[in-house]
């Protein structure tokens, strides 16, 4: 199966229109969705950033986070 990978710009605007600097502010800080080092690039697969929306997922304000 091949996946699809994306550059942070790219990734920043499928998870619904975020800034880059803040998918690189959560990789240094260790959270957000996951991301693969490739050499010096850095690329997101859409499946992981698909899971990590999916993640977001709430039914209601006070329900708490779910660890992932």
């Amino acid at each position: 199966m091949k996946q699809t990978l994306v550059t942070t710009q790219e990734a920043a605007e499928y998870i619904g229109g975020l800034k880059p600097n803040t998918l690189e502010g959560w990789r240094t800080q260790g959270i957000g969705p996951r991301y693969r080092k490739i050499g010096r690039l850095v690329r997101y697969s859409t499946d992981d950033l698909d899971a990590y929306l999916e993640a977001q997922t709430r039914h209601s304000t006070s329900q708490k986070e779910v660890a992932a």
